[in-house]
């Protein structure tokens, strides 16, 4: 968990970042906020095999998401619950494993886990046990790659963007102790469709979960920072619910 910040944020718009294309949800979860997707990154370096594409019955992509075990992944609580997700591919719309999701469970604040209805093969990512103000993250997502809600629909590459955690001052509306800030701006950032997927810290065979995106400081994608909920926060809680399933 990072530490929390004593300074007030300058009040901003905020908006969600779920994806136009969103399943409906059960009846029971609330309408989702505003979300974003990435703006400025580029296209995936590597496969990573935890990161998870929430879909509809039809295979249509709305939030992302991260598997942290066989039967678990951790995405943000307005995705709502998603009919399948699938996992470890470039392509949201090929390759990899699809999974049916059999329920949902909010953890605490805008993070959510789901369970799958059977267990998938591919590598689960890790939980960090912190997420310290200045470590360098990696946003992973199939957000629109454009500024402005409808400006364009969802890429169907994996991309990816290096940036970091910075101050909770820079986001207005966070709660420190269980969000982050994280640098966005100047045309680089998450947007609309990269809700609920990772922030990750480490490096390839390494990485560690620490955040999932929650919503943007603004009403543009990318030109300010966004909130993530942070994971790191809530891991003594996950692992407790996911049991021996955890890593």
């Amino acid at each position: 968990m990072k530490k929390t910040s004593l300074l007030a944020a300058v009040p901003l718009a905020v908006l969600a970042l779920a994806g136009t294309s969103a399943t409906a949800a059960a009846s029971a979860d609330p309408p989702p906020p505003p979300a974003p997707g990435l703006v400025g990154g580029v296209p995936a370096t590597e496969t990573y095999s935890f990161m998870a594409s929430l879909q509809s019955s039809a295979g249509a992509h709305s939030c992302g998401g991260s598997l942290v075990a066989a039967s678990w992944v951790v995405t943000a609580g307005h995705c709502g619950t998603p009919y399948q997700v699938r996992l470890g591919t470039r392509t949201y719309n090929a390759g990899g494993e699809v999974r049916r999701v059999a329920s949902r469970q909010v953890v605490g604040g805008d993070v959510a886990i789901l369970r799958l209805a059977s267990p998938a093969t591919v590598q689960p990512v890790p939980i960090a046990t912190s997420a310290p103000v200045g470590s360098a993250t990696r946003l992973i997502g199939w957000g629109q790659t454009c500024p402005t809600r409808g400006c364009g629909g969802t890429p169907v590459g994996l991309r990816q963007l290096d940036t970091s955690i910075i101050a909770d001052a820079y986001c207005s509306g966070i709660s420190a102790s269980t969000e982050l800030c994280i640098q966005g701006g100047g045309g680089r950032g998450a947007c609309y469709g990269d809700s609920g997927g990772p922030a990750v810290t480490g490096g390839p065979g390494a990485w560690r979960l620490v955040g999932a995106t929650s919503r943007g400081t603004a009403s543009t994608c990318a030109t300010t920072p966004s909130i993530y909920g942070d994971v790191t926060a809530y891991r003594a809680r996950i692992l407790q619910i996911i049991g021996s399933g955890a890593r």
